[in-house]
């Protein structure tokens, strides 16, 4: 499975998130220069997050991004699926019933095996990342991750 670019970039910036003090924002701006990325494709792909209920938004001078939930109540599977969708990778096209190779239908009566193998592996994939949220990934961090992101995405120095 192949996810695109931006499902790596909202999770690492929902994890930056989760780092700031509780009700700081951070700006699309901040997010694309912190982790070079560009800007206005960065911010259609928070605009989803924001559409899913992960992040809040607000504008003007203090505006930005946000979370929307505490971070033990965001996991990594809202995250991905609010930006990749909920759909399998997978998609049979029943090929075993094509080309010199055709099996006769009443041996295709039942799911193709390599199309529910392929489902029951995207329903581990899912049921892993549900079972991991924001709290978990900060907790594995390093204990000065959090002072250093916090200084270098908005300048604030934490006590």
């Amino acid at each position: 499975m192949k996810l695109p670019a931006s499902t790596e970039w909202v999770l690492h910036c929902a994890t930056t998130l989760a780092q700031l003090e509780p009700g700081t924002s951070a700006s699309t701006a901040q997010l694309a220069q912190y982790f070079d990325l560009p800007s206005a494709y960065l911010a259609k792909q928070l605009k989803a997050l924001v559409r899913a209920g992960l992040l809040s938004a607000a504008t003007g001078p203090r505006g930005g991004f946000r979370l929307a939930r505490p971070p033990a109540a965001i996991t990594l599977l809202a995250l991905v699926e609010a930006v990749d969708g909920t759909s399998s990778p997978y998609e049979c096209r029943e090929i075993r019933q094509q080309g010199s190779g055709a099996l006769p239908p009443d041996e295709c009566r039942r799911t193709c095996v390599l199309a529910q193998k392929m489902a029951e592996a995207h329903q581990a994939w899912r049921g892993s990342l549900d079972g991991v949220t924001l709290a978990d990934i900060l907790a594995t961090l390093p204990p000065a991750a959090r002072a250093r992101t916090r200084s270098r995405l908005t300048g604030a120095s934490t006590s």
